[in-house]
């Protein structure tokens, strides 16, 4: 008995490896302070776990395929706040931004197809893009320059008869790059002269803290071809909840989506009931969760950057730092903080990069990290990255 090549060709989680390490570290005694993935510590707004609790129905039904009209409606008004004007019909809800993402390429591209895409870049949507046969062109990116767009002659360069669309974060994961107006109306100009997909991954919209934020979806030039994914995750601290959505003014995009939506039935009902909740979520929950990053980021960076050699920009938005370290493996380096570095019983594991590179030998020496823990354990974890990677490069000269 033999499994698919598709599913072959799809890579294991590269983080696996690293955990059971941390687990030895933990099993010795050490505390391990996480900054290897993006699971925020922010508290989710009451009024998804109240509406949840508060569920009077005597029969948990299935919800309609597109999702509750209610939760639609919610996402509609709150995308008016960002000048994007959708109708309730342009509005899918989706298990999560990953089944958005997936459905997505199902819907676009046939086996064989690539899409283009900034690198260092997500690490699932390599896999999301090799589980239905669709490669990735990636689109180089230099922590030099804070891993803004390369020029447009670049891109179009990588553009073949096979291609079908730009796939992009903003604000980015892993990288925190809030791309500019400029370089989205270049994506924009790219798109339209080679008749491309625009797919925007916005899950981190409200996470920017400097400069303006503008959605592609905002340009009248690509109304027609933009495909917003978003999510409840981050934006609310409710990852668990696996509540996303997808956002398109092109009808026939939408109606092969909502396919795809009808075989799978429905996203789960309670969930949906405790998002509308989230929707209705004063503002200045977000404007607190803003600043509580905003701190997080500085008190990170400030710490990484006193070590000479590392090459980091300060991220405008998301809640992720890439570093490029002065190590030949960091991969190797996280090994060691988990199994021969400690300072008082207490270590740090961060994210080697080389895992969101599609480029062979791109990332081997930089890190993501992810600024999910509150201000007094994140101040002591950069204390223990610092002192650990200034150790290690003694160490290792």
């Amino acid at each position: 008995m033999n499994i698919s090549k598709r599913i072959q060709s799809v890579p294991p989680s590269t983080i696996m490896e690293l955990l059971t390490f941390a687990a030895k570290a933990k099993n010795q005694g050490k505390k391990v302070y996480h900054l290897n993935i993006g699971q925020p510590d922010i508290i989710t707004p009451e009024g998804f776990l109240k509406a949840i609790r508060e569920y009077k129905g005597e029969v948990l039904e299935y919800a309609l395929s597109e999702g509750l009209p209610e939760l639609i409606e919610a996402i509609r008004k709150y995308y008016t706040n960002y000048n994007l004007d959708f109708k309730n019909d342009e509005i899918l809800i989706t298990n999560g931004g990953s089944e958005a993402l997936l459905f997505t390429m199902l819907t676009i591209c046939d086996e064989g197809d690539n899409v283009l895409v900034p690198e260092p870049f997500y690490s699932n949507y390599f896999n999301f893009s090799k589980s239905v046969g669709v490669n990735i062109n990636p689109i180089t990116t230099l922590a030099e320059n804070g891993f803004h767009l390369p020029g447009k002659e670049e891109i179009v360069s990588k553009i073949n008869d096979k291609t079908k669309a730009i796939l992009f974060s903003n604000p980015g994961n892993p990288t925190g790059v809030v791309y500019t107006k400029e370089e989205l109306e270049m994506v924009a100009d790219i798109a339209v002269e080679h008749n491309l997909w625009i797919i925007a991954d916005e899950v981190y919209r409200e996470f920017v803290y400097e400069g303006e934020y503008v959605s592609i979806g905002t340009l009248d030039k690509v109304k027609d071809r933009v495909i917003i994914v978003d999510s409840v995750s981050k934006r609310y601290s409710a990852c668990g909840a696996r509540i996303g959505s997808l956002a398109s003014k092109n009808k026939p995009f939408m109606e092969g989506i909502l396919k795809l939506c009808q075989a799978r039935l429905s996203v789960p009902t309670l969930e949906q009931l405790g998002a509308i909740e989230l929707y209705k979520t004063d503002n200045s929950y977000l404007k607190e969760v803003n600043e509580e990053y905003r701190q997080r980021r500085d008190v990170l960076y400030n710490e990484l950057i006193k070590v000479p050699g590392v090459i980091c920009k300060k991220p405008s938005g998301a809640f992720y730092i890439v570093a490029k370290l002065p190590v030949k493996d960091a991969d190797h380096f996280t090994k060691w903080l988990l199994s021969d570095f400690d300072i008082n019983g207490e270590t740090v594991m961060p994210c080697p990069a080389e895992g969101f590179y599609q480029t062979p030998g791109l990332g081997v020496d930089e890190i993501r990290l992810a600024y999910v823990l509150n201000t007094k354990d994140l101040s002591k974890a950069a204390t223990i990255l610092k002192e650990g990677l200034e150790t290690y490069l003694k160490l290792n000269k």
